[in-house]
């Protein structure tokens, strides 16, 4: 199985995220910005992928991060 784990703390963002390519298509997509988690969660639904990601960060500055 092939799997890959990320986890990026920094002073603006923190992201941990998981993805197995073999997956069953299910995901659990939290980022705080709506439409990239919807674009993510299209990606592995419809790829098979098994996806996780939970990111924070600073956006009531900017979604930039």
């Amino acid at each position: 199985m092939r799997r890959g784990v990320i986890d990026r703390r920094t002073t603006e963002t923190q992201i941990a995220l998981s993805l197995t390519i073999e997956g069953r298509g299910r995901y659990d997509v939290r980022t705080g910005i709506r439409f990239l988690d919807h674009m993510l969660e299209l990606f592995a639904r419809h790829g098979g992928f098994d996806l996780k990601v939970q990111a924070t960060g600073d956006l009531d500055v900017d979604q930039h991060h």
